[in-house]
């Protein structure tokens, strides 16, 4: 490999700009050596936006064909992920992959086995809603803060879709987006880090908004706008999600956990924590310690793994991936079958 980890890069759009440009920026052993994207005209005006000189492609067969990639993130719509990674693994490139991870449960089953037979580095990009305090929480909890777990309450509503004649868009389509739906996966994945995997998953969703404009007229919403869901826990918690787009005037949203010792709950996006024990008048907010604080580091961390100097695997993992992909694969099956899904999901 070269002394610097070159990378390719296909389908540059919003997180590129927001989050993985700005990321590669800090990396000094990383350089960008082909974007890919649907017009050239994209990928050029990208390109200039962030100072970068790569080769403009359209086409992402050849990009991760080229010999002087090492690696390939790809940050198209879920409707690519699977077959561009398995591809990217299949020409002896590392791979990290935007989420969500792929359209269902059975995608994310045949990337995981891809990876495992494969020595490439594979990253999926972590959610953002709780990564500052992420490890914070996770000592709090291991250490009993909470004692036993009783009850999980998960809530992610906002009006995003409220307006009947917003545009419809990727994410409410089916064969772009897949199962996935709202923040669904992103926000499974911390409960999965926190307190563990479910048993058994209840669930109801409905569109209240059938129809959507797009360029040529209407076009139908495939995914839903509001998803309840139960699940018990292997611990024994139960834990309650509310995932809506029609919420009006409401807070971004919150994990909150109730226990036999205290409790916890983390708002997302302001990252604001608080907690209580038994016997406490009233929560207080927590502050996360200095060296707890986890900083968005996602393109250093593949980069190192790369380069053999991170120590494990960078998060959010492919086997982490398909454990929230079961999880929402598991909840669309309750809401079509109207009754209980137990986990773990057969093949």
């Amino acid at each position: 490999m070269a002394d610097k980890v070159r990378i390719g890069i296909i389908g540059a759009g919003g997180i590129f700009r927001s989050r993985h440009f700005p990321g590669l920026a800090k990396v000094d052993d990383a350089e960008v050596v082909a974007v890919c994207n649907r017009s050239e005209e994209s990928g050029r005006k990208i390109s200039e936006e962030f100072g970068l000189s790569p080769d403009i492609m359209i086409d992402p067969h050849a990009l991760i064909a080229r010999d002087d990639i090492d690696a390939v993130m790809i940050g198209t719509w879920p409707y690519l992920h699977c077959p561009l990674v398995l591809e990217a693994l299949d020409a002896g490139k590392h791979a990290f992959v935007q989420a969500r991870m792929a359209m269902d449960y059975a995608e994310a089953r045949r990337m995981h086995a891809r990876a495992e037979e494969s020595d490439r580095v594979v990253q999926i990009c972590p959610p953002p809603h709780c990564l500052r305090g992420d490890w914070f929480v996770r000592r709090l909890i291991s250490e009993g803060y909470l004692g036993e777990v009783y009850n999980i309450y998960v809530r992610c509503t906002n009006g995003e879709l409220i307006d009947p004649d917003g545009a419809l868009t990727w994410r409410q389509k089916q064969q772009f987006s897949g199962i996935n739906t709202l923040r669904l996966g992103m926000l499974v994945e911390y409960v999965h880090r926190w307190f563990g995997y479910a048993l058994s998953v209840t669930a109801q969703a409905k569109t209240y908004t059938k129809e959507r404009p797009t360029d040529g007229g209407k076009g139908p919403v495939e995914r839903p706008d509001t998803v309840n869901i139960l699940a018990e826990m292997e611990s024994g918690a139960l834990t309650t999600y509310a995932f809506s787009g029609l919420s009006q005037m409401t807070h971004p949203g919150c994990i909150e956990a109730y226990g036999s010792e205290g409790a916890l709950i983390y708002y997302l996006g302001s990252h604001k924590i608080l907690g209580g024990k038994t016997g406490d008048d009233e929560m207080k907010e927590l502050t996360v310690p200095e060296n707890e604080v986890r900083e968005w580091t996602v393109e250093q961390d593949f980069v190192d793994a790369i380069q053999g100097r991170f120590e494990g695997d960078p998060e959010s993992t492919f086997y982490q991936g398909v454990k929230y992909m079961e999880f929402t694969e598991a909840v669309f099956r309750s809401v079509e079958d109207r009754n209980t899904v137990h986990l773990p999901l057969g093949g």
